[in-house]
């Protein structure tokens, strides 16, 4: 039996992008999925033009934009597939991504999630993203960014998949109860990847699975109020929402410090007061997140996840 992905596109104003990312779709040479696009109250004409292009593909309108993470779940909510593909919409795929990440997860069932690997869609010299690993610092780093791809053809595990172009397991995804919506975007990969860490799964990069990406496609650039101060937010939710308080307690002054050196960064850039204030949000909202249970089962698991922050750091910082 043929197995069945469901893929999840998460659309706002993104207009513009969708004849490549549909049309590379459409050329896929795995046939056995099918598509939900989910629009967060495009003002862009991109419901009439999905209407009018793509009418085999399903299309779920919100009244008002939900952030990443709620459309995703709407979708994985509303099928029962084996495996969810969540993608952006400013990216373009090669024929074979999806048939190569499906035999990538089909090895080990304690694969939760398999990162594509994502280049540069306006420099196909540079990579955007061979998977991403978290560190002691609280920061996420993703892997190859700006080096050549031919660096990154071998399969490794990797701490999160990118949600911009990952296959996920939907037993697991079930058993952890989905991306957490108060994230709205941005980190909310990360978060879910390390709930699943704790749980003894694991995330893999996936080299055969290559595809384009533009980056920031929907939030504009890299460097942006909005991001900066949902990222800056979501910086504190995760190892708060993750971390147990003795380990919290421990990693405190590693944290600390690296929020005080990404205000540094983003101070001389001028926008210093918009990280403080993401910060701030962080702090202030703590009480309305779910911090994961401990269960002293996984303690193994909690050590080896301290472990790989640690040398995360260490290849941040030297390498």
């Amino acid at each position: 039996m043929d197995t069945k992905i469901l893929v999840i596109i998460p659309n706002f104003n993104g207009r513009h992008f969708l004849k490549t990312c549909l049309d590379s779709i459409k050329k896929q040479n795995y046939l056995f999925y099918e598509v939900i696009i989910i629009d967060n109250a495009s003002s862009d004409e991109s419901v009439r033009y999905i209407h009018e292009n793509y009418p085999e593909f399903t299309l779920i309108q919100n009244k008002e934009n939900l952030g990443f993470a709620a459309a995703v779940n709407q979708g994985i909510r509303s099928s029962s597939s084996e495996y969810v593909f969540l993608l952006n919409n400013d990216v373009e795929l090669e024929p074979d991504s999806i048939s190569n990440l499906l035999k990538c997860i089909e090895k080990d069932e304690r694969i939760f999630a398999v990162s594509s690997k994502m280049i540069r869609y306006n420099d196909r010299r540079k990579m955007d993203d061979a998977g991403d690993e978290y560190t002691i610092l609280g920061w996420t780093r993703k892997v190859g960014d700006g080096k050549s791809p031919d660096l990154y053809v071998a399969e490794r595990e990797t701490f999160s998949a990118c949600a911009g172009a990952a296959l996920y397991r939907r037993s697991i995804l079930d058993e952890l109860g989905c991306f957490d919506e108060n994230f709205f975007a941005y980190m909310e990969d990360v978060d879910i990847s390390y709930r699943a860490r704790i749980q003894g799964y694991k995330c893999v990069y996936c080299p055969e699975a290559v595809i384009y990406h533009f980056g920031s496609g929907t939030s504009g650039s890299k460097y942006n109020e909005f991001k900066i101060r949902l990222a800056a937010r979501n910086n504190v939710y995760v190892p708060y929402k993750n971390m147990p308080w003795p380990q919290l307690v421990i990693n405190g002054i590693f944290l600390l410090a690296g929020y005080f050196i990404k205000y540094i960064f983003f101070f001389k850039k001028g926008q210093g007061s918009t990280y403080l204030n993401g910060l701030k949000e962080g702090f202030n909202s703590l009480g309305k997140l779910e911090k994961t249970k401990y269960e002293h089962k996984n303690i193994t698991n909690y050590l080896k996840i301290e472990w790989l922050l640690i040398k995360n750091t260490v290849k941040f910082i030297f390498f």
